[in-house]
């Protein structure tokens, strides 16, 4: 499949090699939804190539496309959770994610 350049593969997911946190714009994807460090991109983002995903989650808009993304793999509570929390940093959206997960306790009260 060829990239349609529609940028949700640079906000949708998480990109560790730029501790960039799930469902939150790449800091180098400009307006046009190009990539603004083409030639100096992380080799995740070299690596990476159109495929059946794009397809299914085809959409209008960039915030249709990622919604449609999210939904895919399950992870819209995660990437809002991320949002909410204010997270820049992936690290520190699993940090949080993670010290979350264990306080929580059955019935919902901590």
């Amino acid at each position: 499949m060829e990239c349609t350049c529609c940028g949700a593969c640079c906000v949708a997911p998480d990109i560790a090699a730029l501790d960039k946190p799930l469902g939150l714009r790449c800091p180098h994807l400009g307006a046009d939804n190009l990539c603004t460090v083409y030639e100096r991109r992380p080799q995740v983002c070299r690596d990476y190539a159109a495929d059946d995903v794009c397809r299914r989650i085809e959409a209008p808009t960039l915030e249709e496309r990622v919604h449609n993304y999210l939904a895919l793999f399950q992870l819209t509570g995660e990437a809002e959770a991320v949002r909410t929390s204010g997270c820049a940093s992936m690290r520190t959206a699993r940090a949080v994610a993670a010290l979350s997960s264990r306080t929580r306790v059955p019935g919902g009260v901590a």
